[in-house]
C-alpha cells in the first residue's frame, strides 16, 4: 500500500507511539482485511525496530507473505530478524463444551506464548513498539467451540499486556455475524475498550464500479479534566486496487 494514498486514513487514525487499541470491524459484503494489512506494514517500516505478534486464526502464513509482498513489505524477511511473530492459531484445540481441556490447553497457552514473546522483546535494548494483531476475533470463538466467555477472557488477558508493557492491538471482527445476546458481547467489548474503531461498510448507495466501500473511522482521543472527549469521526470511500488502496471523500474522484 503506497503511504501518499493512504493520508485520510493515517490522518483519521493519528500518530501514536504505541499503546493503543484499534478495532477493525467489516462484513460479509465489504471485508476490512485490507486495513489489517495496512497496518501491518506500518508497524514493520525499515526505519524503526518495531515488531509485530500476529496471531492468524484466518490464513497460513503465506497468504499474508504474498499480499504483503505486493505492498513492498517481505514478512519472510522480517521473520528471520525476528521483527515479525507469526502465530499459526489455524489447528488450535481449546477446552470443549464440558470444560475440558486438550493437550495444548487452548487459549490460556496460546495467552502464555503472547506473554512470552512480549516479555521477550520488552527486554531488549532500544526503543520500540510491540504491535500484537489479531485476525480475526469471530475465528477465536470457532476455535474456542462457541464458549464466548473463554473469547473475552483471552482478549481481557491480551489487553492486560498493553498497560504492563505499552503494547499496541490491532484486531479484525466481523460485525454482522453476532445477533445473539450471547454473542453480542464479542462486539461490545472490543469497541469500549478501543481508542479507534474503523468500520468497513458497503455503499449505501449500492454498489459502485470504481468505488468498493466507505470506511467510518471512530477515533476517541483523549478525555481533558473537565469531562469533554475529544473523539473525532471520520468517513471516506476506498477502492482496493492489486497492490495499493486509494481513499478519498465522496465525489472527489474523476
Amino acid at each position: 500500500m503506497d503511504n501518499s494514498r493512504a493520508n485520510l486514513l493515517e490522518e483519521a487514525v493519528g500518530i501514536s507511539k504505541g499503546g493503543r487499541v484499534v478495532v477493525v470491524e467489516d462484513c460479509v459484503e465489504t471485508s476490512g482485511a485490507f486495513v489489517l494489512h495496512h497496518f501491518l506494514k506500518r508497524s514493520l517500516y525499515p526505519d524503526t525496530s518495531d515488531v509485530v505478534i500476529f496471531i492468524a486464526f484466518a490464513h497460513p502464513f503465506s497468504h499474508y507473505e504474498r499480499i504483503l509482498r505486493k505492498m513492498g513489505c517481505n514478512l519472510t524477511v522480517h521473520r528471520k530478524t525476528h521483527r515479525f511473530v507469526f502465530l499459526d492459531m489455524l489447528t488450535l484445540e481449546c477446552p470443549d463444551r464440558n470444560g475440558k481441556e486438550t493437550r495444548q490447553d487452548g487459549l490460556l497457552a496460546l495467552y502464555g506464548e503472547i506473554e512470552k514473546a512480549v516479555e521477550i522483546y520488552s527486554s531488549l535494548e532500544g526503543s520500540r513498539t510491540i504491535t500484537i494483531m489479531i485476525d480475526d476475533i469471530s475465528l477465536i470463538e470457532v476455535a474456542a467451540n462457541g464458549l464466548s466467555n473463554h473469547v473475552l477472557d483471552f482478549l481481557h488477558y491480551c489487553y492486560t499486556l498493553k498497560a504492563k508493557y505499552g503494547c499496541s492491538f490491532v484486531t479484525l471482527n466481523h460485525e454482522d455475524i453476532y445477533s445473539s445476546a450471547n454473542t453480542l458481547p464479542l462486539i461490545l467489548q472490543p469497541e469500549y475498550l478501543a481508542d479507534v474503531i474503523i468500520k468497513a461498510e458497503p455503499l449505501a448507495t449500492g454498489l459502485a464500479s470504481d468505488v468498493h466501500g466507505q470506511l467510518t473511522v471512530l477515533n476517541k482521543g483523549s478525555v481533558c479534566d473537565l469531562g469533554d472527549s475529544s473523539s473525532k469521526v471520520r468517513n471516506f470511500h476506498f477502492r482496493v486496487k492489486e497492490n495499493i488502496v486509494d481513499y478519498f471523500y465522496p465525489g472527489t474522484q474523476t
